[in-house]
Parts: structure tokens; sequence; C-alpha cells
């Protein structure tokens, strides 16, 4: 992003001092950071933001995260309201996570230190993304100042959820369940977009959308028989690993703002025993689909992969298994004409002084959840960095303020 500033517009509109202080927000940030949070690990950090809001007067709540059949996970999310003047007014949601990948051996300093050199602040989670939760607790602390100046119309719900990075986005999943996002109009996530946008873009950028995916969960079976003598048996494992290659092969789906689908298979295990031809495989396979592609669609297409190979293997498709059927990273479009569109591109020209790129998101995320299963407009508006779930993960300073002050002018807008 530019270097913050005020536009002739922001100066010639009335209204509440909105800037958050980049001080407080740089320390919040460097804070966070040296709470190591790997998901399911979430704990800590989530007791630091709701004694952070607390200390306010912001009112938290502990919103309990169970899903005792697959991962024993017990957890909580974090969330709080600010509640507006008009009762008709729409609801924003600003929606983070605290959690991150798991701490990566590599790093060549402590992982969690909170480093800031160049503007750059260094940290597993920097930048996926504390650095987007800062920006949004900030907002948050300053939206109550216009609540409070009985100058905000619509409420605002805050949620810092846990497992975003974990295998089935139980914080997220646990709002719809619940019924928390029922009452929202809009949410804005502050992941990191440009990063993994669909195409080169650099803040300021506004990602309306985000591919949808599937994982294949593929058991081959064949025929054991000693690995002297290859031929009486059948290899799973070899049937596996060409299905695996034709699947990359399949036609996918494409859409005029959310691009091509992908196919990737990551993993592919068949045991471990000497001198045996491998009578089971293991094959797990990566799709990421765009609107008018559906589970059946996937599932279509992998049936035919393999009766297109005529395996001596029995072959049975199915999906990773999730706590529930109605766990799905469904893709979304966001209409570029949305109110919150436009009030987050009003916001970006007050803060930046620039436009705001419009781009898409290549991969899956709580946002997904919300724009699709939610059916709520959503918009990713978050700081850049470089290295995300990596050694030398770091974000830069500067546009973690300026997503916070965009946030809070953006909902001041929204809102009414």
């Amino acid at each position: 992003m530019t270097e913050t500033g005020t536009s002739a517009d922001a100066d010639a509109k009335a209204g509440p001092e909105l800037a958050v202080d980049p001080d407080e927000t740089v320390d919040l940030l460097q804070q966070m950071v040296r709470i190591p949070s790997p998901y399911f690990e979430e704990h800590d950090l989530a007791e630091f933001v709701y004694e952070w809001l607390d200390d306010r007067d912001l009112d938290p709540e502990y919103h309990r995260v169970s899903e005792p059949e697959i991962t024993e996970y017990e957890g909580d999310n974090v969330i709080a309201r600010l509640e507006g003047s008009d009762p008709d007014a729409p609801t924003l949601l600003l929606n983070a996570h605290m959690d991150t990948v798991k701490l990566v051996e590599d790093w060549e300093e402590d992982p969690c230190s909170g480093r800031i050199e160049d503007g750059k602040l260094y940290g597993q989670g920097a930048c996926d993304m504390k650095g987007g939760l800062a920006a949004v607790m900030k907002a948050f602390e300053a939206l109550a100042e216009v609540e409070a100046n009985g100058e905000l119309r619509g409420d605002v719900l805050l949620t810092a959820v846990v497992d975003e990075e974990g295998p089935y986005g139980l914080g997220t999943d646990r709002l719809i369940r619940d019924g928390i996002t029922d009452e929202c109009d809009a949410a804005i996530v502050t992941e990191p977009g440009p990063i993994l946008a669909q195409e080169d873009l650099d803040n300021p950028a506004l990602l309306l959308g985000a591919r949808g995916r599937y994982l294949y969960d593929i058991t081959v079976k064949g025929k054991a028989a000693h690995g002297s003598q290859p031929h009486k048996g059948v290899s799973a494992l070899v049937d596996a690993g060409r299905l695996a290659e034709r699947l990359t092969e399949i036609e996918v789906g494409s859409h005029e703002k959310l691009g091509e689908g992908s196919v990737c298979p990551l993993m592919l295990n068949s045991g471990s025993q000497t001198l045996s031809v491998p009578e089971r495989a293991h094959l797990m396979v990566d799709r990421h689909v765009v609107i008018g592609e559906s589970e059946a669609d996937v599932r279509a297409d992998a049936e035919r992969a393999v009766a297109d190979l005529d395996l001596e293997s029995e072959v049975e498709i199915s999906f990773r298994e999730a706590p529930d059927p109605g766990i799905k990273y469904g893709p979304y479009v966001t209409d570029e004409n949305h109110e919150l569109v436009g009030a987050l591109q009003g916001a970006t020209r007050s803060v930046t002084g620039a436009d705001p790129a419009l781009g898409y998101f290549a991969s899956v995320g709580d946002f997904n959840y919300l724009g699709d299963r939610a059916g709520l407009p959503t918009v990713i508006v978050g700081p850049d960095g470089e290295n995300i779930h990596g050694a030398g993960e770091f974000v830069y300073t500067d546009e973690v303020v300026e997503v916070a002050d965009i946030v809070t002018q953006a909902a001041v807008e929204f809102c009414g």
C-alpha cells in the first residue's frame, strides 16, 4: 500500500476522527505474534484477545467450539458486539482467525520473536493472519468510540476464531451452526490477500471471492503377492499412481472471475511391507473448483478417470471425512456493486490515496464458509507480506495500520 495519508475527500467528510494509533496497533500485533497459537492450541491467544477487549470495556464473550468425534478438539472463539442506534441498519461481521500453522522447524530465529526490521514484523502467523487480527481489533476499538458518540447506526460483530488453519475451519463453522451469522448482512475477513490472489496484485486490494475445494479420499485395492513375483499380484500402489496422474489431466471448470479449477495429488500411501506387492493404497487429491462445479460433478470426474484407465484394482472414491456433511468450502463471488465493496473502495481511497485493485482468492478459508455457506457478501482485505506458512514469515507493519483504518472507515460508511 501507499504511505498512509488523508485525501481531499476525507478532509471534506464530516464525522468522527477514525484513524487508529499506529504504534499501538503494531505493539498489539507484536504481543500476539509472541504468543504461539498453532491450530488446536489457541487457548493462550484466545485468553489474550478476550482480556484485551475486556480491559477496554468491549464486553467480549467466549464462544465454545467442540468437535469430539474426529479431532476431539475443544476451544473457544472470542466474540464482541457493538450495537448501533438503528435496528434496521445493516450488521457487519469482522472475522479473523487466531491460529497459525504448526511452527516450522526451519526458522533461524525464534519463530515467535515478533522482530521488527525495515517495516517488517517477523514471526509464524505474522501475516497469516495476526496482522489482520490486530487490524480488526483496533478497528473495533475505534468503532466503539463511534458507537459511544451515537454515530454508529448498524451493529458491528467481531469474531476472533480458532482452527482456520486446521482441517475443518471449526471456529467459523461453529459461528454458522450456532446462528451467529444469521443476523449479519455482510462480512470483512482480513486475510492476507494479494499474496494468494489468482493473479499478481499489490495492496491496496480487495478480494471479492474465492475458489472452493473438495478433497478426494480414494482407496485402491489390488492383490498381494511376493515381491519377487509381481506378475502374480496387482499392485495397488502402481494403479493408485496411474490414477493420480490421470486426475491431473481431467478437464476442470473455469469462471470469468475465479479463473480455472485445479487438481493436485497430495498423498499416496501403500504401507511398508517388504517384498510384497502392495494390496492396498490410499490416495488423497486436492480439487479446487469454481462456481458451477458441484460435488456430484467432482465425483463423476474421478469416476470417469477410473473408467478410462480400466485398472485391475478396485477403486473406492469418497471425500475426506468431515464432522458434518455441511462442512464444505464452496466457491463464491461478491458483486462488485455491493454497498460493502463501495464502502471499502471509498475508505481505501481516503486512507491510501489510491483506488484498490479488485481480485479473487486462489485457495480457500473461512471466507468460503461466510460467502457460500452463510450467504454473506464477503470481502477479503488484509495486510500483505511474504513466506506465509513458512520460515521467515513477515507482515508489512504499515499495511496492518492501513487495513485497520480502512476497515474502520468502511464500517462506519456501511453501517449507516
